[in-house]
């Protein structure tokens, strides 16, 4: 720590206190002062601070010191008393509002950040004018009657040389009815020094008249205590100071002369020397030889073991005295009294050992009389002495501890000797580095009053930032809370001052409503002295407080909007924060070579759409990179690194708006910030050109109330919306700029206004325009296409389209025709048209010539094949770009009208993206073709559901059964089962049943099943693959009737059933993995309920399309035995051979090696009089006919047949011929092996023990060499069950 009197309470115990000198004077003596613009006091003063006196002093040691450092303190005799509460606190008003009207600049400036605060000296950062607030407190308890530090050492007696009868003004103005209280209420000794001062004004009177007065003096009261004080020497009274030594006073002057200007420097050399002799010749030899007078005193009648015994045994029984808050009156003539005037007079002259010791020694004799107040001031003088001495840091905080406590014990009487306890303490433990420890006691010291309670309280604060470690979040609150109190006394300016200092720790945490609170109540305070810049900038702040609660956020807006409305101006906000900018859900959308017919189509990836257009736009179907390199090909070279938009084109820019409150917001006159310039003239045209012009962020700018934004230029038009947002929603709004000539546009930003009273302005930057903009997600490279900037380019075409009559909402399988209509707004023809559509399912370009068609009659068959609509081949299905006729072109005046075959081919949110590419006419254009981008989003609600399951025929090969199960999904909704076709002319298709039995209804009502079986037969042995994909066509008897007999069928060869068809075919040949041997079903049926109004509508077409239908097994090969089902024999004269053959059918595409093997065992025989079983209620196809003619036998034969198989050790039949049978057989073709059986005994016997074993031949090996065939697959199969009954024969 540095030396005590260095530190500020070091040097605040120097000035305060010091030796007290009781001026009186004439008032000719103030009025030949008054010239200077200073009072007689005011005058002196400045005189009596002396940093380097040099001066020995001898107090009650033999070993004298040096004083180096004095001041003296002079007071008129009517201000040595103690000061009224009520003007105290007028006093520390007054000092208060004069720091506030002083730093009211500050109120508008920027604070500093929280680092350099935590760097700045405490001098810095706390406000200077603390130390006269604090010097009014210690002022206010002066004079008090047990405190002799206050009582007055000397008295100065000055009479002007212009004064009558010197010598009796002299003695009349030491009447004792003038004096301070203290000198006649017997707390002090009147007996003081007297000092007497002839004050000669050279402007008035002549220097010899006043010494003689001066030797009249000198003779009545002495010649060393007499002294001349010449002043105001200067003639012209313009005497300049290069030093004044007033300029202190300078607020209290009453006219605008300059302060001593009839004093010169002559005048200054006799003042010094006046204070100078006052002061080492006269007061401190006076106090010396005082506190020597006193100390003998006290050590005869106190010191010494005889006298403290004697002392403790007359003050026994004291204790049972009650409390007196003033304690026993004691006389300046008591001892007590005496040995106190040594203390103070001890430390005065800075023998602060001497003044310890005595201040020890009348420390117990208050305490025991009770007199608390006096040992209290007795215990704050110990721990101020301890502090000088530099010793015991524990007795020093003790002592300060014990006087605080013993003050505020005293009641009301002692708050303000507490105060000033409370202050020199805690400015102790700053020198000592304890500002902790200070905080605590400036927040004690802190008592009712609103206005010493919020200085104490900000005292505080700096504190806790000063501490180690520093205690930032105890700073801002103590800030805060000082605020609050300085509000509560009307120190506005204050409250501001602090709470932009707490404004600082919380800026940037996540401490959010003690932020809001700051930021609200200094906008609302600096509204009300009139600073509306630093109220908007503040109340801005608190706008977007989506953590505050609803009552809050009401409070917050209703409170801004009328600041706003008070200033009766339009501000312009950079970066307003109501509502946010929800950069999610900001797109730019502009048209170059690419337009969309709609909104809709605007949001679809880029790279859907580039998917579609590579193979129509020329140099796509070349070059393989990116639109940035194939643009620089077919764009010229200026236009490489631009965003290239044309005149009278909108670009849109959708941008999110975020309300973060829970209340509604308004906005109005939503609109772009552009700009504009031409390649010939460098000068920007703008809507608004103040968004350039903004330093930061935070900038205002005062606008006219009806604004200085203009929506159309002669450059680009904006357009300008209004909506309100809902609490914690967002919305997407639609804004539009068009422009109108040639040349560079930039999109700066967005404006809105806020509740018709502020208008915000939002600065877009690089981050924005990398989100979702209408090209995609790809990163584009740091140019100006990152700052919105766009070339743009003369007018060319641009196509409108629509598909008309596209519904909505459709069931599955609703087929219908369309109509695409494409317009040209310009006088500028396009030729040269192509279009693709994502999903060929769905959407199918139909022929011109369809326009004229009936639909949904041209779909049917006709007794005249040639009446009916063209067949198509379908190798053209494939998902490929249509090319509209050469002679296709589109003008203004000849919209082009195009048929389109639609279908909802499957269920659920469909999105259709259709692309029409056109060339211009005019190849003198930028951009010399363009392409037109719709999408459409349908509903496709479930319908019918249909599953088939096919069966083989057990007893011929070409023949299946095919079951067909019919369920309606709908819920309301009621349909017609019109035909069912197959797909190919291979196949013939019957119904098993009936239409009526099939269908009792003619409808199938919602929610209804249906299951009905038909049966499938092959009529063409051999169709190839090519003939397949080539033509899908069906004959005649491939279509079955299911519904009114009256109505012709539909002709499912034909577009654009055959063309829906294949596209289903290769969808679910994917998910299925087509098997070789499958076929396709049409299901057409229609739709027919009423309308809204109760009228029947018009049926509705439907067509539903199952592929890849399996119609065998997993092995390749069917095969079928044929022979004799009952024959007879004699058994007696030979055993039974029996000739059967099996004939082979492979059903796959490939060659195949069959091995046909036989084996001998015993086989299950069964009598046959159990042969009828055999007709027993089996599960499959069976032909029965050859059970017909089974006769039974006698009993008698029964009996010995089996008597006879009982012996029998043979098997009762064998395969005769070779056991392995081996052939080869073509794809989709069929071969017969004969086989024979030799049958020993009557019976009924299971021919089944026999397998075939296949092998698939690779390609090209299926000649007859079998060494040289290579096998890829194979499998077993086990023989069918085949039963044969042979009879003996009679």
């Amino acid at each position: 720590m540095v030396e005590p009197e260095n530190t500020r309470l070091g040097k605040m115990l120097l000035d305060e206190i010091t030796p007290v000198v009781m001026v009186l004077r004439t008032p000719l003596v103030e009025e030949s002062c008054r010239k200077n613009g200073l009072s007689f006091i005011e005058m002196l003063s400045p005189f009596c601070n002396f940093n380097n006196i040099d001066v020995p002093v001898r107090t009650a040691s033999d070993h004298p010191y040096r004083l180096r450092k004095f001041k003296l303190r002079l007071f008129y005799a009517s201000e040595i008393r103690q000061m009224n509460s009520e003007v105290a606190k007028d006093r520390l008003k007054q000092v208060v509002t004069h720091a506030g009207d002083r730093d009211i600049s500050e109120l508008c400036s920027d604070p500093p950040a929280i680092e350099t605060i935590v760097a700045t000296s405490e001098l810095e950062i706390v406000p200077s004018w603390f130390q006269t607030f604090n010097k009014q407190l210690v002022d206010a308890v002066s004079f008090s009657e047990h405190e002799s530090f206050d009582h007055p050492v000397a008295c100065l007696v000055a009479v002007s040389s212009k004064d009558q009868e010197h010598i009796d003004k002299l003695v009349d103005l030491f009447d004792t009815n003038q004096l301070p209280s203290l000198l006649n209420d017997g707390a002090m000794d009147p007996k003081i020094l007297k000092y007497f001062l002839l004050v000669h004004d050279n402007q008035d009177d002549i220097l010899e008249k006043s010494t003689g007065i001066l030797t009249e003096m000198r003779s009545t009261f002495g010649a060393h205590d007499c002294r001349m004080l010449c002043i105001n020497s200067s003639v012209d009274g313009s005497e300049e100071h290069h030093e004044n030594p007033w300029a202190s006073y300078r607020n209290n002057a009453l006219h605008k002369k300059q302060f001593g200007c009839f004093i010169n420097v002559d005048d200054i050399e006799e003042l010094k020397t006046t204070m100078q002799d006052l002061s080492s010749k006269h007061i401190i030899p006076h106090m010396e030889l005082k506190i020597r007078v006193l100390n003998q005193q006290v050590s005869a009648t106190r010191k010494g073991f005889r006298n403290q015994i004697k002392n403790l045994w007359w003050r026994k029984g004291k204790e049972d005295v009650p409390d007196n808050p003033n304690g026993t009156m004691y006389t300046f003539s008591s001892i007590e009294s005496q040995i106190r005037v040594l203390g103070d007079y001890a430390f005065m002259l800075q023998d602060y050992e001497l003044a310890l010791s005595n201040y020890k020694l009348i420390s117990t004799d208050y305490k025991l009389d009770k007199a608390w107040k006096r040992y209290a001031g007795v215990q704050e003088m110990m721990g101020l002495a301890y502090f000088m001495l530099d010793q015991s840091r524990k007795d020093a905080e003790y002592c300060m501890e014990n006087a605080f406590s013993t003050y505020l014990k005293i009641g009301s009487g002692g708050v303000r000797n507490a105060v000033r306890c409370g202050l020199w303490w805690a400015e102790m433990l700053k020198a000592r580095d304890q500002y902790k420890d200070a905080a605590d006691v400036f927040f004690r010291i802190s008592v009712e009053e609103p206005l010493h309670s919020a200085v104490m309280v900000e005292q505080a604060s700096y504190c806790y930032l000063l501490s180690t470690p520093i205690m930032l979040r105890k700073y801002g609150f103590h800030l805060v809370l000082s605020g609050d109190l300085y509000k509560k006394c009307d120190q506005i300016k204050h409250a501001i001052r602090t709470y932009r200092g707490a404004l600082v720790v919380f800026k940037g945490t996540a401490w959010g409503h003690i932020r809001d609170h700051v930021h609200f109540h200094i906008g609302k305070w600096s509204a009300f002295l009139g600073m509306y810049d630093e109220a908007i900038k503040h109340m801005l702040e608190v706008l977007a407080c989506g953590h505050q609660s609803r009552a809050f956020q009401e409070l917050f807006l209703k409170d801004f909007l009328r600041i706003i409305q008070e200033t009766g101006k339009t501000f312009e906000v950079l970066r307003l924060q109501l509502p946010v900018i929800n950069f999610a859900l900001t797109k730019v959308v502009f048209e170059d070579h690419r337009t969309y017919a709609s909104s809709a189509a605007a949001s679809v990836r880029e790279s859907l759409w580039r998917s579609l257009e590579e193979d129509m736009v020329p140099s796509l179907s070349v070059i393989k990179s990116n639109w940035l390199e194939i643009q620089s090909k077919v764009l010229p070279k200026k236009y490489k690194e631009s965003n290239v938009c044309v005149a009278g084109e909108a670009i849109r820019v959708d941008v999110g708006f975020r309300n973060p409150l829970q209340i509604p917001i308004s906005i109005s006159n939503v609109s772009l910030v552009c700009e504009h310039s031409t390649e010939s003239d460098e000068t920007v045209s703008n809507a608004s050109s103040s968004l350039i012009n903004y330093q930061n962020d935070t900038e205002l700018r005062t606008v006219s109330v009806s604004g200085d934004f203009s929506l159309d230029t002669p450059f680009f038009t904006l357009s300008e919306v209004g909506t309100s947002i809902q609490g914690g929603t967002s919305i997407l709004v639609q804004l539009t700029v068009t422009p109108k000539t040639e040349g560079t546009l930039k999109v700066v930003g967005v404006r809105w206004k806020l509740s018709g009273s502020v208008v915000g302005i939002h600065n877009f930057n690089a981050d924005v325009t990398r989100k979702k903009v209408a090209r995609g997600n790809r990163k584009l490279k740091q140019s100006i296409k990152n700052k919105l900037e766009f070339l743009v380019i003369q007018s060319i075409p641009r196509l409108e389209g629509v598909i008309k009559n596209l519904p909505r909402t459709v069931y599955a399988g609703d087929l219908r025709r369309l109509t695409l209509e494409l317009k040209n707004p310009s006088t500028v023809s396009v030729k040269n048209l192509k279009m693709r559509v994502s999903h060929p399912r769905f959407i199918n370009i139909a022929d011109q010539e369809a326009m004229d068609l009936e639909f949904p009659n041209c779909l049917k068959k006709h007794a005249n094949s040639s009446e009916s609509y063209n067949h198509v081949d379908c190798a053209k299905a494939p998902n490929s770009v249509f090319v509209f006729p050469e002679t296709t072109s589109i003008s203004a005046d000849t919209p082009l009208v195009w048929p389109l075959w639609f279908r909802a081919a499957a269920g659920g949110s469909v999105s259709l993206c259709i692309t029409i590419y056109y060339e211009m006419e005019d190849k003198t254009a930028v951009i010399t073709y363009r392409t037109l981008r719709m999408y459409y989003n349908l509903e496709v609600l479930p319908s019918l559901e249909m599953s088939f399951k096919i069966s083989p025929c057990p007893s011929r090969l070409q023949e299946f059964l095919v079951r067909m199960d019919v369920i309606n999904k709908t819920s309301s909704e009621s349909f017609r089962i019109h035909q069912l076709s197959c797909v190919g002319d291979q196949w013939e298709l019957t119904l098993l049943h009936t239409v009526d039995s099939v269908f009792p209804l003619e409808y199938l009502i919602a929610g209804q099943a249906l299951s009905c079986f038909f049966k499938l037969k092959k009529c063409q042995t051999r169709v190839t693959t090519e003939d397949n994909l080539s033509s899908l066509v069906t004959s005649a008897r491939a279509d079955v009737r299911l519904g009114d007999s009256d109505s012709r069928l539909f002709d499912t060869s034909i577009s654009p059933l055959i063309l829906f068809h294949h596209h289903e075919r290769l969808l679910q040949e994917k998910l299925q993995q087509e098997h070789q041997s499958t076929i396709d079903f049409i299901l057409m049926s229609e739709s027919q309920n009423e309308s809204e109004s109760g009228q029947p509508r018009s049926s509705e077409i439907l067509s539903h399309h199952t592929c890849h239908c399996r119609i065998a097994s997993t092995s390749p090969i069917r095969w079928l035995m044929d022979g004799p089902r009952t024959l007879r024999h004699d058994f007696s004269t030979a055993f039974c051979e029996i000739n059967l053959r099996i004939t082979v059918y492979n059903s796959s595409e490939d060659h195949l090696s069959v091995r046909i093997n036989t084996v001998d065992s015993t086989p299950t025989v069964i009598p046959v009089s159990s042969a009828a079983s055999v007709s027993g209620n089996e599960e499959g196809w069976h032909d029965l006919s050859h059970l017909s003619d089974i006769k039974l036998t006698s009993d008698l034969m029964r009996s010995k047949v089996g008597k006879a198989l009982s012996f029998e050790s043979v098997s009762s039949f064998v395969w005769s011929g070779s056991s392995s049978t081996r052939f080869k057989i073509e794809p989709l073709s069929s071969a017969e092996v004969p086989l024979q059986v030799c049958v020993f005994s009557p019976g009924t016997f299971d021919l089944s023990n026999y397998s075939l074993h296949w092998n698939v031949l690779a390609s090209g090996e299926g000649g007859d060499d079998e060494a040289g065939s290579r096998v890829t697959s194979s499998g077993t199969c086990q023989g069918h069950s085949y039963h044969i009954t042979v009879l003996q024969k009679d």
